[in-house]
């Protein structure tokens, strides 16, 4: 008896349960296919050269010990060090993790970075832990994963759950066994070797790329509608750069609930709200809206900038939005990418529109080495340059091509990684 074909619902559904790592390596195939890349190569490119699990043992207030699960993954450093922040996160499993590796590689090669792609992760809730709590458990996971760290090893950065304390903690735990080495963490304190607009650096870079985008369609940010969803670190830098370039912010979320104002958001109101509440929900100059509700805002640009995969193939028909700008990681699955494609709506990728963080954690280890540090302004403007450059880079591809943004970055990405191994005599 032959299988019955499945249907077109039912092949979405089943496209919506792969795993986040699967789900980046629909695209690495297909962007392998259109370069004729050598099978060898692919098989290199199809796991990572390493990954670490740690068992994180942490002493709590409460003088209970807790055991966390903690990873490294090192995907593949052929074109440099392996870079990639550390994600505090309950949902920060090793699939995850190792999705998220994945596209720091071609994030990387993509903005012409001499980086490999990493990333790392402890299964944890940071909201429901005191500040010693963390600092236990950062030094805890430094330690396990030590020995695979180094300046010219793997740097990590912040992410989800983590900030420039964290990097503080990793920098400090390092250095109690490898003796003073700043330059093994990037998006650190200032004060200890930080850089200048580090913090803001992917809200800058989003911003960027928006107003970029803005250009090339020939609109004027003023006349454009912008629904934000996460305000945490991304998210309300991102605002607050936009709202300099004139777009008007219509729509913001977190974790805890949503606000809309067709009208625009006050997003210097907000800001002194959210440093009192501790959220954007209940802030008087719009009406609530829920996370779900922000995805369906009516807006022009929408900009996913807390979790992954949030737009699927089951609400990317809901979306109002002409353009979803990735300011999240994976932000899309594949099949929400193509309901937004075959409703003309563009997706300008994560891998070029969040690359601002990476671009200016790269600024920081290179002051690092040399130990001299950079001016605002000076970090600001090679930041401006990389971005616009990079923008303009994707958008001529996928013109040449005919591929969407997507394709485009993912094909100038994974070309520069395969020619470094293929450099290399790994194949």
């Amino acid at each position: 008896m032959t299988t019955p074909t499945p249907t077109a619902p039912a092949q979405e559904e089943a496209l919506e349960k792969v795993s986040p790592s699967a789900s980046v390596l629909t695209n690495v195939y297909d962007s392998a296919e259109r370069l004729k890349l050598d099978a060898e190569v692919v098989d290199l490119l199809r796991s990572s050269w390493r990954e670490v699990r740690a068992q994180v043992p942490v002493r709590m207030d409460d003088r209970k010990l807790r055991i966390f699960e903690g990873y490294r993954v090192q995907h593949n450093g052929a074109r440099g060090p392996y870079k990639g922040g550390v994600r505090f996160h309950p949902q920060a499993d090793l699939d995850e993790v190792r999705a998220l590796a994945m596209l720091m590689t071609y994030k990387c090669a993509l903005m012409d970075l001499p980086f490999g792609g990493a990333k790392g992760g402890v299964m944890c809730d940071p909201n429901r832990m005191s500040q010693t709590e963390l600092n236990r458990l950062t030094r805890a996971y430094t330690q396990h994963i030590g020995m695979v760290l180094g300046v010219s090893r793997d740097i990590p950065a912040p992410d989800m759950g983590t900030n420039a304390q964290t990097m503080a903690w990793m920098m400090d735990a390092y250095g109690q066994r490898y003796g003073y080495t700043p330059g093994v963490v990037t998006g650190k304190p200032v004060e200890l070797g930080g850089s200048y607009g580090r913090d803001q650096a992917t809200g800058r870079g989003v911003a960027t790329i928006m107003r970029e985008y803005a250009a090339r369609e020939g609109s004027h940010p003023k006349d454009i509608r912008v629904a934000v969803q996460g305000y945490g670190n991304v998210g309300s830098w991102t605002c607050r750069i936009a709202v300099e370039h004139g777009f008007k912010i219509v729509a913001v979320s977190d974790v805890k609930g949503g606000i809309a104002n067709p009208d625009g958001i006050d997003i210097a109101a907000l800001d002194r709200w959210v440093t009192v509440a501790g959220s954007v929900a209940g802030f008087s100059g719009a009406t609530p809206i829920t996370n779900e509700g922000l995805l369906e805002y009516d807006c022009d640009y929408l900009v996913p900038a807390a979790l992954g995969e949030v737009i699927t193939g089951q609400n990317a028909g809901t979306i109002k939005a002409r353009a979803v700008v990735e300011g999240a990681n994976h932000p899309v699955t594949p099949s929400g990418d193509r309901g937004l494609a075959e409703r003309g709506i563009v997706a300008l990728p994560d891998t070029l529109v969040n690359a601002g963080g990476v671009t200016v954690s790269y600024f920081e280890w290179t002051q690092n080495i040399q130990q001299f540090r950079w001016s605002l302004e000076r970090v600001n403007e090679e930041l401006e340059a990389r971005m616009v450059s990079t923008f303009e880079q994707v958008m001529a591809r996928a013109e040449k091509d005919g591929t969407r943004p997507r394709q485009a970055a993912f094909d100038i990405g994974l070309e520069r990684v395969a020619k470094a191994i293929q450099l290399r005599g790994f194949v």
